[in-house]
């Protein structure tokens, strides 16, 4: 006997297998054991020194999630000096460096595998400074003044320029020699009217242990061009991870731009990851005075790190005359750094 169903009937039982078994497919998935996430790759990122203003921009980042969201788990190391920063991404102990540019081109020209991949402040900080009550604003003021140095550093090698630049001699004022620590007392302590410094570091220093504002008198606005602070690697580590020091720039100037909007708020990253970096009136102020120094006129429009081949070439033959650096430097500034990791910048 043959069963035979109205053809209503029949659809039904067609609709109903259907169903089945798209309902029998969908709960497949669920059977096969779920693909773990991709894990953030690890990055190491030593600063030139304790954490001060100047590096507001790297917290926020992290406290942001810009690193996270571009698969990077970043570690961010306090640093001794910019000398032994750059030995330890030379060294591959540390996978990036955030430290003095100079400072890496006279390690590059002695042999040093590094390189930057991108130059945060491409205008100096690099000034003479002292108490705003003494009233100490412009070059000529300098005269009849005590000036601390420290011998030898990189600021007392670009004094003799701004001394050029400015008019002035070594016969206009005293000269008191010492340490880092020892300058800085000189000041605080009425040894010495000025001193030699970073208009966002020293100056805060100074702030911090006096209460007392401080001026700084650009070496930049008397026509010393000198690159400073940018993020350098070692170059076999750049060769072998080409796609992660994309990522790293990418992370990093979304970073610097977004702390530049909220200069606040990057303070507050500072101290919340390290309570003890300072006090926070001139944590906010010393990255205040850093966001001027980002960029010069040429690179005023675009985004963060896109230091100009001109300013590079300036910076190299500076070096070469007042810096110690050999000669042969000049003939491929290009080798010293590139841009080619950076992420796009419409205004180019």
């Amino acid at each position: 006997m043959v069963f035979s169903y109205p053809t209503s009937r029949r659809s039904t039982l067609r609709g109903g297998l259907k169903a089945a078994l798209i309902a029998a497919a969908a709960l497949v998935p669920l059977a096969l054991p779920l693909a773990p996430a991709q894990a953030a790759d690890k990055v190491t990122l030593m600063l030139n020194w304790y954490v001060y203003g100047e590096h507001a921009p790297f917290f926020y980042g992290k406290a942001k999630g810009f690193y996270a969201a571009e698969g990077i788990d970043l570690d961010i190391q306090e640093g001794r000096g910019s000398a032994v920063t750059i030995q330890a991404v030379a060294a591959g102990t540390v996978d990036f460096a955030y430290a003095d540019v100079p400072t890496m081109i006279r390690a590059a020209v002695k042999g040093a595998p590094v390189t930057a991949v991108g130059v945060a402040l491409q205008t100096s900080p690099m000034s003479v400074m002292g108490f705003t009550d003494k009233n100490i604003k412009k070059p000529e003021d300098i005269k009849g003044k005590i000036v601390a140095t420290t011998p030898g550093d990189s600021m007392s090698q670009i004094w003799p320029l701004f001394l050029k630049q400015t008019g002035l001699s070594e016969r206009d004022f005293q000269t008191v020699s010492g340490d880092g620590q020892t300058k800085l007392n000189a000041v605080i302590n009425g040894q010495a009217d000025l001193l030699l410094g970073y208009s966002m570091d020293q100056s805060m220093k100074i702030k911090d242990a006096t209460g007392k504002d401080v001026h700084p008198i650009m070496f930049a606005d008397y026509g010393i061009h000198l690159i400073s602070s940018g993020v350098i690697v070692n170059k076999e580590f750049l060769a072998k991870n080409p796609d992660l020091v994309r990522r790293f720039m990418a992370a990093t100037t979304k970073s610097f731009e977004e702390a530049e909007k909220n200069p606040e708020g990057a303070t507050d990253a500072v101290l919340a990851a390290l309570p003890k970096a300072g006090q926070r009136a001139t944590l906010l102020e010393g990255f205040q005075r850093t966001i001027p120094l980002y960029r010069t006129a040429e690179t005023k429009t675009r985004r963060p790190f896109q230091v100009t081949d001109a300013n590079m070439k300036d910076s190299v033959e500076l070096l070469v005359e007042y810096g110690g650096v050999a000669a042969s430097a000049k003939d491929n500034p290009k080798a010293f750094y590139t841009r080619d990791y950076l992420p796009a910048d419409p205004s180019n």
